[in-house]
């Protein structure tokens, strides 16, 4: 277990590349982090504060970007991607001004805020949107990747996905991120493919469907949209997919990768598991472990509903 969150790894790695490109700016919705903390003290000419105003914050961020500045804005997750949407659109879509949004806390990260600050949407509507680059964090090595990538030249608006706590890297710093996905186990005949936080629920399910004799390999999709040609590759020869995800069905991981299965006519059994719109928003209170049960994408439902789809034999 790492002893910081991605969160702080992906901000210590922007300071540390800061202190050198005087470029590189943050702009933050009233948020705290103890790796901000030191931009505010060392950097302050790089570090502007617009308070809890996240429309401001796009808007700050693409005319300091039209500036020639490589800009950050950081705030909750459901705040700085759904509140700002429509400068999201119009200034990074539209217009192309590419920043980086960074939000913290994605699906329920927030676990015992409840639902107002729950995520489980915005994959949907980000990745519906051209000029925008969904990057789902996975683990620290990866969040550092992020950090580095996003402060060089761009053309398009990237979203950073980050959880709140702590996770043991999955990744070493020699992986090659390039093609945007990996194969954090391998197997023959079954995958389950996920993405963020819950790559490490898929890595546990797996280890446990090991145990029934069932070999089943994890696809962690970090970028989205997805590299089409790089998935087709490693799905050859699968005889079943399960996708997993802490977001709405509607549009999520899940969504995309039928859909890529559709348009290039790959008849592989597809199970999707996440939240049906069905069961709505959650108010129950506990902790994360408890709202991912009540949906039914905890570790023990997940093999369970696994165990059932790859034994059907239609």
């Amino acid at each position: 277990m790492n002893n910081i969150s991605p969160r702080d790894a992906f901000w210590n790695k922007v300071y540390e590349l800061a202190q050198k490109d005087k470029d590189i700016v943050i702009v933050t919705a009233d948020m705290g982090a103890p790796s901000l903390d030191k931009f505010r003290k060392n950097l302050s000419t790089q570090f502007v504060n617009v308070g809890i105003a996240e429309q401001n914050a796009v808007t700050l961020a693409s005319g300091l970007t039209l500036a020639g500045k490589k800009v950050f804005i950081y705030a909750i997750a459901p705040f700085i991607s759904l509140r700002c949407l429509e400068q999201i659109r119009v200034e990074n879509a539209i217009i192309k001004i590419p920043i980086t949004i960074v939000g913290v806390g994605v699906g329920f990260g927030y676990e015992d805020s409840g639902p107002t600050h729950h995520l489980i949407e915005d994959v949907a509507i980000m990745r519906s949107m051209p000029n925008i680059r969904i990057n789902n964090v996975t683990d620290n090595i990866l969040a550092e990747y992020f950090a580095d990538k996003c402060c060089q030249k761009k053309t398009v608006t990237d979203y950073i996905r980050l959880d709140r706590l702590s996770h043991s890297d999955i990744y070493n710093s020699k992986y090659d991120f390039s093609s945007g996905l990996a194969v954090a186990k391998k197997a023959k005949d079954y995958y389950i493919i996920s993405s963020g936080t819950m790559v490490p629920v898929a890595l546990k399910a797996a280890e446990n469907l090991s145990k029934n004799k069932i070999d089943i390999g994890v696809i962690d999709i970090f970028n989205l949209p997805i590299n089409e040609r790089k998935l087709i590759s490693l799905l050859k020869g699968v005889k079943k997919i399960i996708t997993l995800e802490e977001h709405f069905l509607t549009g999520g991981l899940g969504s995309a990768i039928a859909e890529v299965l559709c348009d290039n006519s790959l008849l592989i059994p597809h199970k999707r598991l996440g939240i049906a719109l069905e069961k709505g928003y959650c108010y129950k209170y506990g902790g994360r472990e408890i709202i991912r049960k009540y949906y039914g994408i905890d570790q023990e439902s997940v093999v369970i509903e696994i165990n059932k789809f790859i034994r059907r034999k239609k």
